[in-house]
């Protein structure tokens, strides 16, 4: 993993955005050559110096990277076996072709010939199918994985072999055995347990291991040999807590392994004037783009609702914001008319009967919020943040959830990390689910980040669902 403003990316989805990137970035220069061959005097030795034409490679190459991020083609598990990852790959082209003779359209002087810009999509996207197919060979070989060593037999080890296979990383993976550190008792099958193993070292040693997780729950009496741990760091073998490790392979912070201890001491949560005003510039700026470019959609689908349900075309509903602040959230009406005004406040459902039939479409599609970017505008929400909640809720899952008061540390979004890595919470153990990406994102927030969300939120919009 590589750390890029505090957001952890797998080094194998680096390097194929990079592969990725010079294979668009090659591709054009190779079919404005192709195109023009014979001395025309549009070749590819009087192109290369002009400033001009090198902005129109620097376009074309990242608005294809960022149309491919958006459906999905950069995932930390790269498939390239099933139908959908042709389809999305065919689809990110399309999409990308179009923005980007849009593009050229609105700035004429970037503008490239039909049939040099035909023949630079056709080139990139073979070398990249090709480049994929030879790139996941490669990364998946056995010789590549990490070899892990656990210490730990406990609940927390368990956890933690549950983790490397539910979020497809144990690819990545060689998990040696498990190491007992004072317990009788142990959760972990015997098999897997490395027996008379002697000193952490010289099982490491034995063993190749490259990285040592600690899963020990009370390090307290003894039961960690912070000695033989010393020396294994300074063998050059990784320590890792279970806490930092389920962060950095898996994308949340795992309640179960929290203490507050490692919230204290590790990197994080960190907050600046300069980073606020950065993130309202650039919600701000978004905001006016978005809506430009979905002004007929808002537009049809308040229509749709008048026609179908009547008024009120919106829904304003009481959220809990930054620092416990309540205000008044936006949205496109889904629900009939005084859909809770029997049982009170209740959680969304899949199959929901108080969602009307075209509320059905607008939220499959998250039409629905769109109306927010105006809470986004007067500075109650964020374009990217920890989705608001009703007070209600609030209150009820503040008792029962330790750390779920944290995620109001930051500005509730219209999406975030939890809603692309997880599905919406329809009860208290789904939002201890949902509680752990949002405090992730509490943790490591930043404008990087906050492109990546909105990036994979095309995807879950165009192919519904989230990760998991």
């Amino acid at each position: 993993m590589i750390r890029i403003f505090k957001h952890f990316v797998p080094v194998q989805i680096l390097v194929l955005v990079l592969a990725d990137g010079l294979i668009l970035f090659g591709s054009m220069y190779l079919g404005v050559a192709v195109r023009f061959i014979g001395g025309d005097s549009f070749g590819i030795g009087e192109i290369q110096p002009l400033h001009p034409k090198l902005a129109t490679v620097a376009t074309f190459t990242t608005v294809m990277l960022a149309s491919m991020s958006a459906l999905g083609l950069y995932e930390r598990e790269v498939t390239v076996s099933e139908w959908g990852y042709y389809i999305r790959l065919m689809v990110s082209y399309a999409v990308g072709m179009v923005i980007i003779t849009l593009i050229f359209y609105i700035f004429p002087r970037l503008i490239l010939g039909r049939g040099a810009l035909v023949l630079t999509g056709l080139f990139s996207i073979l070398a990249i199918v090709v480049m994929r197919g030879m790139f996941v060979r490669v990364v998946n070989r056995d010789v590549l994985k990490r070899r892990l060593l656990v210490l730990g037999t406990g609940s927390r080890a368990i956890q933690l072999e549950k983790i490397l296979r539910q979020h497809n990383i144990s690819h990545k993976f060689h998990l040696v055995g498990f190491l007992p550190m004072g317990t009788v008792s142990h959760s972990v099958e015997l098999p897997k347990i490395l027996k008379n193993a002697g000193p952490i070292l010289a099982t490491a040693i034995h063993h190749k291991v490259d990285e040592i997780i600690v899963a020990v729950r009370d390090r307290r009496q003894g039961n960690l040999p912070m000695n033989e741990l010393l020396e294994c760091k300074l063998e050059g073998v990784g320590i890792v807590d279970i806490s930092s490790f389920i962060e950095r392979e898996a994308g949340y912070v795992q309640l179960d392994s929290l203490n507050p201890s490692w919230m204290v001491f590790s990197d994080g949560f960190c907050r600046s004037s300069s980073r606020t005003i950065a993130k309202r510039v650039f919600d701000i700026c978004v905001c006016f783009v978005f809506m430009a470019a979905t002004f007929p959609i808002l537009l049809l689908s308040a229509l749709l609702v008048l026609l179908g349900s009547g008024t009120p075309i919106f829904y304003r509903q009481a959220r809990v914001g930054e620092c416990g602040q309540t205000f008044q959230m936006l949205k496109f009406r889904s629900m009939r008319m005084n859909a809770e005004q029997e049982g009170g406040p209740q959680w969304a459902k899949e199959g929901d009967q108080r969602v009307t039939g075209i509320g059905r479409v607008l939220r499959k599609f998250r039409i629905d919020e769109l109306p927010q970017i105006l809470n986004v505008l007067r500075g109650d929400m964020s374009l990217v943040g920890p989705r608001p909640e009703r007070p209600y809720f609030v209150d009820a899952l503040t008792k029962k959830i330790p750390y779920y008061s944290n995620r109001h540390t930051v500005k509730p979004g219209i999406t975030g990390w939890a809603q692309i890595r997880y599905h919406a919470a329809n009860s208290v153990e789904e939002s201890v689910q949902k509680l752990q990406y949002d405090l992730y994102y509490v943790k490591n927030h930043s404008l990087f980040l906050d492109i990546v969300i909105l990036l994979q939120t095309a995807r879950v919009v165009l192919f519904g669902g989230s990760e998991k």
